[in-house]
């Protein structure tokens, strides 16, 4: 079953469901792309490029949430 660490905890995707792309994990996860800040093995990802923006299995990813309050 193939995996990836999200936010430092493993994730497994049942089958061969594993997103592709950024875009493709945060909708997975249904994530808001316009309130996350995305890093894939210690590079941040531009939100822009984040459907062009591959994931392999084992990879390492910290999805970082906006958060309003005061």
């Amino acid at each position: 079953m193939p995996s990836l660490r999200i936010n430092g905890t493993d994730h497994a995707f049942p089958g061969d469901t594993l997103p592709a792309t950024v875009a493709e994990l945060l909708n997975a996860l249904e994530i808001d792309h316009a309130t996350v800040v995305a890093e894939v093995d210690g590079q941040i990802v531009e939100r822009t490029r984040f459907g062009e923006t591959p994931i392999r299995e084992g990879q390492s990813i910290e999805l970082v949430r906006f958060v309003g309050g005061g």
